[in-house]
């Protein structure tokens, strides 16, 4: 009778033991060399598992409980209802350790007032679990990392940017084979400050962490047209791997060019705000572009609204992790956009810009944008506060036979002003011989078919200022980004369709790149039957799709064609010939003629022979045509049923949150329903 009390004593014991064993949290393995490297964080022990349970992220470790970076909650694992469980998670290396927690978060706790920028409340941490060891990237930290390049003023050279832990110099070195790297660059390093923000939430402790140093060095007297192999370090430091490029030949006449706006970068976690999962097919169809390119020569324009981190730093980071497999192969240049540079007290905000200059920016005021990326040319301006001097506004530069003109829509554009000037000086002085086609790149849009009627003033102001100066000038295309669509238009001005881009230029918006706040099409006034969202005379093709342009050209034709991220494949093209014809088509056959029909567009271009001697091979069409054949894809159909699913839409979201559905993008061969409408 002891004997067996003794044993239900012990079986007792064991038991509650196991019911009140604290809840353990591990991660495999604790140093990471580089950003990218993948954490496995397990955890046991979970009492009564509820699906609100989730994983803070943090960094650095001593991060309070809500200044969190990210977070996931544990119903992503399979085996969470069972207590335990276990998340993969690629970590960017943000010279600093990161460190992990678990929190029970009650329906009760749910704040509707406590929410992240889709309105989506943000979870509770008054009941913390179990927290994690340390992981860190040890001496990494101090190795070169978010590498971009872009071109210089002088076409034998090439500038290069990255980030390190520490201010200490750093060099490049560079030569023509990977055991020959004899030339040498010293790069010297520049930081920015929490108190150098401008507002809310890039100046508080929940959207600041320390950047790091950011150091700019030149690479000089490149051979034209050449692979560059280059490493960047230094021997207290180490080096990186070795990167190459292709320099410029600053007698080609052939162009190749990767266009897009609005992209932003994903996240392996959930955050403050939202990330662009698109922007990863984005990459990757452009990645596998330059390596299809191999020896040839080409660029990436970025226009504007670069990373949306709108004040939380380490997004940034993951950007330019996201990028660097692209930037350190290619030049990658931007134009300034709303989310890079927008806040309530920048210098110049008209009164009829009152409700158009928000607060896009986050706080940042233009600071991480002027620092981490240097372009051609030398414009800045004051921001009228504490913060460095805007900078990477308006430049311009020659590529092959185009030359390229970007410009500010967020900084004074106005006839008078100084941007105004440089433009006007620029596009007056192009070579026309050297480089026939000019194309004007832009954040916000002249044209458009979108119904974001918040920036038709800035539209207005834009056509009265700068349009006369494209026409005039002959500009060949002017592409814009800020509404996130792909949309093509007739060559137009005045806000009529003409017969030649000589004194009608094309436009394009192509802000696709990945963000997928949408603004519906402007709907058919005064008749509310079917179509809801008839398309314009002047919008030649228009989709919802996400994507990119190609751009290449060469002395007689320069083409643009829209690649949709669903597949990788080309869905529209417009071909521009030196004559000034313009001819048009997509994929599904649809042309801007009924009789000759120009070829399918290749990715490469026929005539590199700098003798000029060979001709294109294009059948012309009569420009008149280019109002015949009109398409809109699929996915514009998506969206014009957006309106009829909202309310679906938002019933489905909070269910799916609520229950921890995946955040994740799947590989799927149809075109892409896009959200809400913001930009």
């Amino acid at each position: 009778m002891i004997v067996n009390f003794s044993i239900f004593i012990l079986s007792l014991s064991i038991f509650t033991s196991s019911a009140n064993a604290e809840a353990t949290l591990s991660v495999s393995p604790t140093t990471l060399k580089r950003s990218g490297d993948i954490v496995n964080i397990e955890w046991s022990n979970i009492d009564s598992p509820s699906d609100l349970d989730w994983l803070g992220i943090y960094s650095p470790p001593n991060s309070s409980h809500d200044h969190f970076i990210g977070y996931k909650f544990l119903n992503v694992s399979a085996t969470w209802k069972d207590g335990f469980g276990s998340i993969t998670l690629p970590l960017t290396n943000l010279r600093s350790d990161y460190t992990f927690r678990i929190f029970r978060w009650t329906q009760s706790e749910i704040d509707t007032k406590h929410t992240d920028h889709d309105q989506n409340p943000l979870p509770g941490t008054k009941h913390l679990l179990a927290g994690s060891e340390n992981v860190t990237f040890g001496n990494s930290v101090d190795k070169a990392e978010q590498i971009h390049l872009a071109f210089e003023n002088k076409p034998n050279r090439m500038q290069v940017t990255f980030v390190a832990g520490d201010g200490e110099e750093r060099f490049v070195r560079y030569g023509q084979a990977k055991d020959m790297l004899g030339n040498s660059a010293a790069a010297r390093g520049i930081r920015y400050d929490r108190e150098q923000m401008c507002n809310a939430p890039a100046n508080t402790t929940v959207g600041w962490r320390d950047p790091g140093w950011i150091f700019h060095t030149v690479m000089k007297n490149l051979n034209p047209a050449v692979r560059n192999y280059y490493q960047i370090g230094s021997e207290a430091k180490g080096w990186s791997e070795i990167y190459s490029f292709i320099s410029r030949d600053m007698y080609a006449q052939e162009t190749r060019a990767f266009i897009f706006g609005d992209m932003g970068c994903a996240t392996p976690y959930n955050t403050f705000i939202r990330t662009q999962e698109e922007s990863k097919s984005t990459v990757k169809w452009i990645l596998r572009d330059i390596e299809a390119l191999g020896d040839k020569p080409s660029f990436v324009s970025h226009i504007g609204d670069i990373s949306y981190a709108r004040g939380y730093s380490w997004v940034w980071d993951e950007f330019f992790a996201q990028i660097e497999p692209i930037a350190s192969k290619v030049p990658y240049h931007v134009c300034i956009g709303n989310h890079e540079y927008d806040f309530p007290a920048q210098p110049w905000k008209p009164d009829w810009a009152a409700s158009i200059y928000g607060n896009d920016g986050g706080g940042e005021c233009g600071v991480p944008y002027s620092l981490k990326f240097n372009m051609p040319g030398n414009s800045s301006e004051s921001t009228g506060t504490k913060a460095p001097m805007t900078r990477n506004l308006y430049y311009s530069y020659d590529a092959g036979s185009v030359h390229f003109l970007s410009i500010s829509t967020e900084t004074n554009f106005l006839e008078g002003g100084t941007q105004y000037e440089f433009i006007k000086q620029d596009l007056e002085s192009v070579n026309r011989n050297k480089t026939p086609f000019v194309v004007v790149q832009g954040h916000r849009p002249m044209y458009t078919t979108s119904n974001e009627v918040r920036d038709t003033t800035i539209r207005q102001k834009m056509l009265e200022h700068l349009e006369p100066l494209f026409v005039k000038n002959e500009v060949t295309l002017a592409m814009w980004g800020h509404v996130h669509r792909y949309e093509r238009f007739c060559p137009i001005s005045n806000n009529t369709c003409g017969k030649q881009w000589k004194g009608s230029p094309v436009h394009l918006v192509v802000g696709m790149g990945g963000q997928d706040w949408q603004a519906n099409w402007a709907v058919r006034p005064n008749h509310p039957d079917l179509p809801i969202f008839p398309q314009p005379e002047e919008s030649m093709y228009r989709t919802g799709e996400f994507g990119y342009a190609r751009l290449v050209a060469n002395k007689h034709k320069l083409t643009v064609s829209f690649v949709g991220n669903h597949d990788g494949e080309v869905h529209d093209t417009v071909e521009m010939l030196a004559s000034g014809e313009v001819i048009s088509g997509s994929k599904d056959g649809t042309k801007t003629s009924n009789s000759a029909v120009a070829p399918a567009p290749a990715w490469d271009v026929n005539s590199g022979s700098k003798d000029n001697s060979e001709s294109p091979n294009v059948q012309t069409v009569p420009t008149s045509a280019t109002l015949v054949g009109k398409s809109e894809s699929d996915g514009s159909w998506v969206v014009k049923g957006v309106g009829l699913m909202v309310m679906g839409l938002v019933l489905g979201f909070v269910a799916g949150y609520f229950t921890g559905m995946k955040k994740g993008s799947s590989s799927r061969s149809r075109w892409i329903p896009v959200k809400s409408e913001e930009i």
